[in-house]
């Protein structure tokens, strides 16, 4: 059984806790934009989303899917994918999110082991945590759980130490 978090190390878990529940909602929103712009590429609507460019702001780009490919194809287990051409300029908005969600998972994980090995918490606990950031609303309910978890056990190691009688000093017997 692994040792509770000692008094001293509680406001480094206060602002870990809170370093955590900001990645973990920068985490959900840029996975569920991720999972949105691999539907719309991926399906059967085929288009990618560009900044700038020939179309104007923000516009949507065909995607084409390579030859022989069908809709389908990169969903099944051991097929070899499929590739898709895309036919837009300016920025490539849905290739920033993937890219973006992929740098900031990373800066998530580290949120994650922070808070994990300050509460020192069994490992399941951490890769429980890191799933947060590849199932798509998990994240957003395991801050709300994590940090109420965290909050209210502080909260009652505080208050039973605040209890607990203070001994005597040793000159007044």
């Amino acid at each position: 059984m692994p040792r509770p978090p000692k008094l001293a190390s509680f406001p480094a878990i206060r602002g870990a806790l809170t370093f955590y529940q900001i990645c973990s909602i920068i985490t959900g929103i840029g996975l569920l934009l991720l999972v949105t712009e691999m539907i719309l590429k991926y399906t059967p609507i085929h288009v990618e989303l560009f900044l700038g460019g020939s179309g104007g702001f923000l516009w949507f780009a065909d995607a084409i899917a390579g030859p022989g490919c069908q809709w389908f194809s990169l969903f099944i287990p051991g097929g070899d994918g499929c590739e898709m051409i895309s036919t837009g300029d300016g920025v490539n908005v849905s290739l920033a999110i993937l890219v973006a969600h992929g740098w900031f998972y990373v800066v998530y994980l580290i949120s994650c082991f922070r808070v994990w090995s300050l509460m020192r918490w069994p490992f399941r606990r951490f890769v429980f945590l890191a799933l947060g950031g590849v199932v798509p609303f998990l994240s957003f309910i395991l801050e709300v759980r994590t940090a109420r978890g965290v909050r209210a056990y502080l909260a009652e190691r505080e208050a039973a130490l605040a209890s607990a009688p203070v001994p005597a000093p040793e000159g007044n017997r």
